[in-house]
């Protein structure tokens, strides 16, 4: 155990960034956060490198659409060119209507606040994931995404790692249940150590470099 401790510890070290703090999102129990890491999960619910689909999520914040409602008042041609500009461009047209109607849903179903669907789901992963599958473009990978960076605010998933996540604990030697994956780090860095373990299934950080750094 003390071994996989070290192993996650040189984890955080190197990689331990969630992709919403990437995407530049001060990731809180609020609304336009909230709002923001749907948006994320969205663009790399696709087929497209993760560093793409954050940078076209950091080009559609920075063009002011932040919330739902800012989102569906662009125009579709604006979200097309500012996925453009994030180099997001195989799926910029259809993502671009996809977010257009996924804000209308969110302001029609929630009110614009996600914080809603927390509750009616009363916080179990299951019902979570079926309401979030209600959005176009989050199918199980995209509502996967959100809850694995959403438990760093929403205490009660943790710890919630999804089959990436396990992949990637599988590559370092690590355990592959998410409770035992949790007593290797404190209870708040959970989640960042999922998105690590991820990016180590993504081929973003060596295993072999992280057992080395941890005297494996």
């Amino acid at each position: 155990m003390g071994d996989d401790r070290r192993v996650a510890r040189i984890l955080l070290e190197r990689r331990g960034r969630t992709y919403a703090e990437d995407a530049g999102i001060r990731l809180a129990d609020r609304p336009g956060p909230l709002y923001q890491l749907l948006v994320l999960a969205t663009l790399l619910s696709t087929r497209i490198r993760a560093g793409v689909a954050v940078a076209a999520a950091r080009e559609l914040f920075a063009a002011g659409y932040r919330t739902p409602q800012a989102m569906e008042a662009a125009s579709w041609q604006d979200r097309v060119d500012a996925l453009g500009r994030g180099h997001y461009r195989r799926y910029d047209e259809r993502t671009s209507t996809m977010l257009g109607t996924g804000a209308r849903l969110c302001l029609d179903r929630w009110r614009g606040d996600l914080r809603r669907l927390h509750r009616e789901a009363g916080g179990e992963p299951a019902a979570l994931r079926r309401l979030l599958t209600e959005f176009p473009g989050i199918g199980p990978t995209g509502a996967d995404i959100f809850l694995r960076e959403v438990q760093v605010v929403w205490a009660d998933l943790r710890p919630y790692a999804d089959r990436r996540a396990l992949s990637g604990a599988e590559r370092l030697g690590l355990p592959r249940s998410p409770d035992r994956l949790a007593g290797l780090v404190r209870p708040g860095d959970f989640g960042r150590l999922a998105s690590a373990l991820v990016r180590v299934a993504l081929g973003e950080e060596s295993p072999g470099e992280v057992a080395r750094a941890a005297g494996r």
